[in-house]
C-alpha cells in the first residue's frame, strides 16, 4: 500500500494536465467566521480568517491557546465541536464548497480526502482497542486493504512513524504506550488512506526533538513526492519557521499577518509576531538564573544511586528496563533537568522518586531520609517535602473543586492549620503565583491553560516542601504562557530557595533553567554534567543528535516550494 494513494468516494474538481501549472489552491478559506454557543449568548471564536494552501504547500496556522487556530481547522472537514458552527465565509476543497456536501460526503472527505492528526491521543484513540488494530480499521473503512490484509499493513505504518519493535505495538492497547507514541498512532491513523490534504492539530507537541523530526521529516517526503498539502496548527513557531512555506499568524480569532515563512520571520511587521518570536525557546536562549545567583549549599538534598525498574516478567520477550542504573545528586535551591525522548525512562524516574513506582534496585536518599523503604504512613510524611507539579494542568486538579479547594486540600489532608490559617496560606501562595484573588471561587474549567498550571504550582508549593518534580510542566502550553511559567518557577526558586527535578523532552527549554542536565534513553543514562557542559560540548553523540534536531526560529527555512513564486504572482 501506498501511503500517499489518492483518495476515494469524493466527487473533486478535475486536477490539472500533466505538466500543466496548478496555479489554483486545494484548499481555499475566505472570510471565515465560527461561533459557539456560551452561557448567555454566543462567541464569536474565528472573525474572518482567510487563507489558502497549494498541493505540496505546508501551510502553518500560529497562535496562543484561544487563538481560533484548532477551530479554523476543524471547520474544514466539519468536526466542529458541539455549539460551535460557521457563520460567514467559504471553504472551498478542490474547488468544491464543503458546505454544500451531504452527511454522507463529509464522512467520505474525511480520512480518504483530508486526514486529521488531532492533538490529543487519549481522547482520540479507544483505550479498549489494540493499537494494530485501530490502524488496520482505517485501512478496511476506507477500502485500501482486505481485512486479511490491514494487518500487515499496520505495522508498515507504525514502523514508518517510527514506531520501535511494530509487532510488539501493535498488540499492546494506547494506555501501554508513551504520550509520543500513542502521538505517532494517530499520525499513522491519518495517513493510512493516503490523503491529499493533512490538517495536524499540533501533531508533535507531545515529542521530543528528534522524534519531531523525524515525522516532520516523514510528512515533508509525503509532500514533496506526492504533492500532498498540509496544514499545520501548532503554537510553536519555531517549528513552523523550520517546516512551513507560508505563515498564518492568529490572534482572537483573526489574522494578524501572514506571508513567507522566511519574510515573517525574519521581518515580521506585526508587534504581536515579533513578541511571539521573542517568547519562542531555542538554544540560543541564556539561563533565567546566572549561575553566580544559583545557590549551592553542602550536602545534596536529594541523594539518587542506581534506581533499576523492569516492567514485564524478567527474561520474557515482553519485558522492558524502563530505569537502568540511574543516578543523580540535587543540590538546595537547584534544579536538575531529566532529559530524554518519549519511553526513555525519564517518567518512570520521577515516579520513583515520588514513591508511586517501587524500584527494583537502587535507593532514593531525600536529606538522609531512604523513601524506597518507607511504609504508606512514612511516604506521607515525606510528600510534605517533595511535591509534584504535572504535565497537563486540566487533568490534574480536580474539575469539581474550586480554585481555593485545590490549593488548601494538601493543608486538609495533612491537617495543617486552622481554616483561616489555610485560607492566609492559600491567598499568600495564590500571589506568589501572580493570580489574582478573584480566580479563587472559579474552577478549573474557567481558567486558562496558563493560569491552570498556576494553580498547579500553587498548589505544589502550599506546603513549602523543599523540592519540587516538574514533569514536563509546560509541554502542553504555547509559547507566551511558558514563557511566563518558567519566570514564574524561577523567581519562586530565588524567593523561597526551592529545588526543581525538571523532567522534560525539550533542550530548549531545560537550557533556559537547568543547573545539570542528566541524558536518558532506553532506561540509561547516557551523559551527565552541567548545563553549559553538556550544551556547549556534548560528548555523547545521541546528545549531539538531539540538540542538532532542536528547532530554531531564527534557522533558515526550509527552500521555498518551486511553485511558490508562481502562486504570489497569481495571487
Amino acid at each position: 500500500m501506498s501511503a500517499a494513494s489518492p483518495g476515494r468516494g469524493v466527487t473533486v474538481a478535475p486536477g490539472p494536465a500533466d505538466g500543466a501549472a496548478d496555479t489554483g489552491p486545494l484548499l481555499s478559506i475566505e472570510d471565515l467566521r465560527v461561533t459557539y454557543r456560551v452561557r448567555g449568548g454566543t462567541r464569536e471564536a474565528v472573525r474572518g480568517v482567510s487563507l489558502e494552501v497549494h498541493a505540496g504547500q505546508t501551510v502553518a496556522v500560529v497562535g496562543e491557546s484561544g487563538s481560533g487556530k484548532s477551530t479554523t481547522a476543524h471547520a474544514v472537514n466539519g468536526m466542529l465541536a458541539p455549539g460551535a458552527r460557521v457563520t460567514g465565509g467559504r471553504i472551498t476543497y478542490a474547488g468544491q464548497d464543503v458546505a454544500a456536501l451531504s452527511r454522507a460526503g463529509l464522512r467520505r472527505l474525511r480520512g480518504a480526502e483530508i486526514g486529521l492528526v488531532p492533538q490529543d491521543p487519549g481522547a482520540s484513540l479507544n483505550p479498549t482497542a489494540r493499537v494494530g488494530d485501530q490502524i488496520a480499521e482505517a485501512l478496511v473503512i476506507h477500502r485500501i486493504a482486505s481485512r486479511r490484509d490491514a494487518a500487515g499493513h499496520a505495522l508498515r505504518l507504525l514502523a514508518e512513524v517510527g514506531i520501535d519493535r511494530p509487532e510488539l505495538r501493535a498488540r499492546q492497547f494506547p494506555h501501554e504506550l508513551s504520550g509520543g507514541m500513542r502521538q505517532r498512532v494517530l499520525i499513522a491513523i491519518a495517513i493510512a488512506a493516503g490523503p491529499r490534504l493533512l490538517i495536524a492539530d499540533e501533531p508533535t507537541s507531545a515529542l521530543d526533538a528528534t522524534v519531531s523530526r523525524r515525522v516532520l521529516d516523514h510528512l515533508a517526503g509525503l509532500s514533496a513526492e506526492h504533492g500532498i498539502a498540509l496544514l499545520l496548527i501548532t503554537h510553536d513557531l519555531a517549528m513552523a519557521a523550520e517546516r512551513a512555506d507560508r505563515i498564518v499568524v492568529l490572534r482572537e480569532g483573526q489574522v494578524v499577518e501572514q506571508g513567507d515563512a522566511r519574510e515573517l520571520i525574519t521581518s515580521p511587521r506585526r508587534g504581536y509576531t515579533r513578541d511571539l518570536l521573542a517568547d519562542t525557546p531555542s538554544l540560543r536562549s541564556g539561563r533565567l538564573i546566572p549561575a553566580r545567583e544559583r545557590r549551592d549549599e553542602g550536602e545534596p538534598l536529594l541523594k539518587v544511586r542506581g534506581l533499576v525498574k523492569t516492567f514485564g516478567r524478567a527474561g520474557s520477550a515482553d519485558a522492558v528496563r524502563a530505569v537502568d542504573d540511574v543516578g543523580f545528586d540535587v543540590g538546595r535551591g537547584r534544579t536538575v533537568a531529566v532529559l530524554g525522548e518519549s519511553g526513555s525512562g525519564k517518567s518512570t524516574t520521577a515516579r520513583i522518586l515520588l514513591g508511586l513506582e517501587h524500584p527494583d534496585a537502587g535507593s532514593v536518599l531525600l536529606d538522609g531520609t531512604e523513601l524506597t523503604t518507607l511504609g504508606a504512613a512514612g511516604l506521607r510524611q515525606a510528600r510534605r517535602r517533595l511535591q509534584i507539579v504535572q504535565q497537563n494542568p486540566y487533568t490534574s486538579l480536580d474539575p469539581r473543586f474550586t480554585v481555593r479547594r485545590v490549593v488548601a486540600e494538601p493543608l486538609r489532608a495533612h491537617k495543617i492549620g486552622t481554616p483561616r490559617e489555610r485560607d492566609a496560606r492559600v491567598e499568600e501562595m495564590l500571589d506568589a503565583v501572580a493570580l489574582p484573588s478573584d480566580l479563587a471561587d472559579r474552577r478549573p474549567r474557567e481558567l486558562s491553560g496558563g493560569q491552570r498550571q498556576r494553580v498547579a504550582i500553587a498548589r505544589a508549593l502550599v506546603l513549602r516542601p523543599e523540592i519540587v518534580v516538574c514533569d514536563e510542566p509546560v509541554s502542553a502550553l504555547d509559547v507566551t504562557v511558558q514563557a511566563q511559567i518558567l519566570d514564574l518557577l524561577t523567581r519562586l526558586q530565588r524567593e523561597l530557595g526551592v529545588s526543581y527535578v525538571f523532567i522534560s523532552h525539550d533542550l530548549a527549554v531545560v537550557r533556559q533553567i537547568a543547573d545539570e542536565v542528566l541524558v536518558m534513553r532506553h532506561g540509561a543514562v547516557l551523559e551527565h554534567g552541567s548545563a553549559e557542559a553538556v550544551f556547549a560540548e556534548p560528548s555523547h553523540p545521541y546528545t549531539r543528535d538531539l540538540l542538532a534536531a532542536v528547532a530554531d526560529p531564527f534557522h533558515q527555512p526550509r527552500a521555498e516550494h518551486p511553485d511558490a513564486a508562481d502562486r504570489e504572482t497569481a495571487r
